[in-house]
């Protein structure tokens, strides 16, 4: 199988340039194109030569994105988009528009595995991982398609980032690459729903990205209950491996905490959530549970989610609750693509 050229780091990219007995330069100039400028076929390589551009479309592929659905939010300007991949797969991304500037919502896998009861993501089954210029796509498809500059990304769309651990990693250096989107690593975020192992690789590898916790419970009955991950590791070992994050990168962890009537957003819930979290450097991102159809959740109240902050607040954990952004487009990822599918 023919590799893909934009899922190559610099340094695998330089190899390859290397064997071809090409000069070193260009590396820069091929990957500046791949990244920085995000082309989608090798035509578009202008600078350089016609038979180097054929060399190239013979020996690799170049993953790309296309646009097959996009909504617009008339409230706040908020995009989703539904792409098709080169093999006719589908993910989801959803720019979202800050003070500050753009944000993405990419997906890191073509379905989850995961089988979280409040999310639409496992709903058309896992395919596949994406590989890290599949992932990065997303963003170059998305700004040529707005004409704008994305400058944060969040890895909460479809998929379970540190399942696809190796391409999720490539993608962080390639994005933050000077030679390409030259993102800052402060300005990623990851989210996984705790798959302790890899969150102290993730940690070795001392990246300054935001870690994000699924956590949406306070005790191992309710989380396995919504949660299958955590009957594999269980909230105690979730909570170590936290720990033991913010103390080697001394960066703040967040904790999503879904909140679904009758089930985790009780008094009790939020005094025992205080109590885990206590003295940790940490941040509660309190979220209503979105809509979706087949998993029947009904969305907390207005009046128990405030509550449930301000529980968390004197007991000295930092919680807000998050902003609906997309409310009338769907933007929760995962509904696209299983609709998509019903009609293959």
């Amino acid at each position: 199988m023919k590799k893909d050229i934009k899922s190559l780091s610099y340094n695998e990219l330089n190899d390859e340039i290397l064997s071809l007995k090409l000069p070193k330069f260009r590396t820069k100039q091929i990957f500046e194109w791949l990244h920085k400028y995000g082309v989608s076929s090798f035509d578009e390589m202008t600078n350089v030569s016609k038979d180097l551009r054929k060399k190239l479309s013979d020996d690799f592929i170049l993953s790309t994105c296309k646009i097959e659905q996009k909504y617009v939010s008339k409230i706040d300007e908020t995009v989703k988009y539904l792409f098709r991949l080169n093999d006719g797969e589908y993910v989801e991304s959803v720019i979202m528009k800050y003070k500050y500037g753009y944000t993405i919502c990419v997906s890191s896998q073509v379905g989850c595995k995961m089988g979280c009861t409040f999310c639409a993501s496992t709903l058309a089954g896992f395919k596949r991982n994406l590989e890290a210029g599949e992932i990065e796509s997303q963003l170059h498809a998305a700004q040529k398609d707005l004409g704008i500059r994305i400058s944060h990304i969040v890895m909460m769309g479809i998929g379970e980032p540190l399942d696809n651990y190796d391409n999720v990693i490539k993608f962080f250096h390639n994005v933050n690459n000077e030679n390409g989107l030259n993102i800052s690593m402060r300005n990623i975020t990851i989210s996984t729903c705790g798959i302790v192992p890899r969150i102290y690789d993730l940690l070795n590898e001392n990246l300054q990205i935001t870690l994000t916790i699924s956590l949406h419970a306070p005790n191992d009955v309710i989380r396995s209950k919504t949660m299958p991950v955590n009957d594999k590791w269980n909230i105690d070992e979730v909570i170590q491996a936290c720990r033991d994050y913010v103390n080697k990168t001394n960066r703040r962890i967040s904790f999503e905490y879904t909140l679904i009537n009758g089930v985790n957003d009780s008094k009790e819930c939020a005094i025992e959530l205080s109590n885990r979290l206590k003295g940790m450097l940490c941040h509660v991102n309190l979220i209503p549970v979105n809509a979706v159809e087949e998993r029947g959740n009904v969305r907390s109240t207005d009046d128990n989610i405030r509550k449930f902050m301000e529980i968390l607040k004197r007991n000295g954990i930092n919680a807000t609750i998050r902003r609906t952004l997309g409310s009338d487009i769907n933007a929760s990822c995962g509904q696209l693509r299983r609709k998509r599918n019903e009609v293959k």
